[in-house]
């Protein structure tokens, strides 16, 4: 039921991962049930089956950037709208076994991208250990859990999950890597506006028109629309056919907004709307504020300039 607050959650498994501890951060999902799905798709698709209230899957990442696959998930099928996002510290830790010390350590269970992320804190302490690829964090520190493995690279809600011991923290090479997870659920309502959110479209060009994608950002750039983010994904249908992510700051409720989304519904060949919703506010993001409109561009500018026009249109040439 639109309005109602979700209480059946369901996010990208296993448990154990970094998707479960961004999950377990909002008190709604703390209190609802939590379940994992073995996909992204299985995810969404349980949403859209009416089987949970909202899933919770990753976006993009600050080392490895978008996740094709949420995209492309997002572009087709019964739509669906973000209705949050979260934003996550990625830090990894190597866990093992208790009384399990570093020298001891020959196998080291990691999914390709944490060992990826981690490649210079394993030159350094594990130099003779083996990495072993496996599916996710959740199934590393399971396997390091019965002694499939020496050790594992997971997340902390990984290591306490299967009682392992940390034998080192915030081993990234990069201390600073974050993801971005969304929310998402059936279309209805988007949360209210405010006055710091985003907008997430999938935007489909005119391809056989000269400058279709200028136009879509020329109707973004005129009303002061700031775009935070850009991302392009072949559509299938063909070589050289790309469908556009886009991620700009306002709600659908805004006027200059609201009028940007009419200009590209002229101008592009579809337009997905894909949520409003509040910009995660972190610690990474503390001293940040929303970029303002440019003169003349505020919503207050377009509610003025819309009521000189009726006066106008009545006979008020005030």
């Amino acid at each position: 039921m639109p309005g109602t607050p979700p209480t059946r959650f369901v996010y990208l498994g296993p448990e154990g991962t970094f998707a479960e501890q961004a999950l377990r951060s909002l008190p709604a999902a703390e209190r609802g049930t939590r379940t994992p799905a073995r996909s992204v798709g299985e995810a969404l698709d349980s949403v859209r089956a009416g089987d949970a209230d909202a899933a919770l899957v990753p976006l993009e990442n600050s080392i490895g950037g978008a996740v094709g696959v949420t995209l492309d998930e997002m572009a087709e099928g019964e739509p669906l709208v973000i209705t949050r996002e979260v934003v996550l510290s990625v830090e990894f830790v190597l866990a093992a076994r208790p009384g399990t010390s570093l020298t001891e350590i020959h196998t080291v269970a990691a999914h390709p991208q944490a060992s990826t992320q981690c490649r210079g804190w394993l030159r350094d302490h594990l130099t003779d250990a083996v990495v072993v690829d496996v599916l996710s964090n959740g199934a590393a520190a399971a396997g390091a859990g019965t002694g499939e493995y020496d050790a594992a690279i997971c997340a902390p809600i990984g290591a306490s999950g299967h009682r392992l011991t940390t034998l080192a923290d915030k081993i990234a090479d990069h201390p600073d890597a974050v993801t971005r997870f969304a929310l998402v659920s059936r279309p209805g309502p988007p949360p209210p506006p405010t006055g710091d959110d985003l907008t997430s479209l999938a935007v489909y060009i005119a391809h056989d028109r000269v400058g279709a994608l200028l136009s879509v950002l020329m109707e973004l750039a005129v009303r002061g629309v700031n775009l935070t983010r850009i991302e392009s994904r072949p559509t299938g249908e063909a070589l050289g056919r790309y469908v556009f992510f886009l991620d700009c700051t306002g709600h659908v409720a805004d006027v200059r907004l609201g009028e940007a989304l009419q200009g590209l519904r002229r101008v592009c060949a579809d337009v997905r709307f894909l949520g409003s919703y509040p910009r995660h506010r972190w610690a990474g993001t503390a001293g940040q504020r929303p970029v303002p409109a440019p003169a003349g561009l505020s919503d207050v500018d377009y509610a003025d300039a819309a009521a000189w026009l009726t006066r106008l249109r009545t006979g008020e040439l005030t």
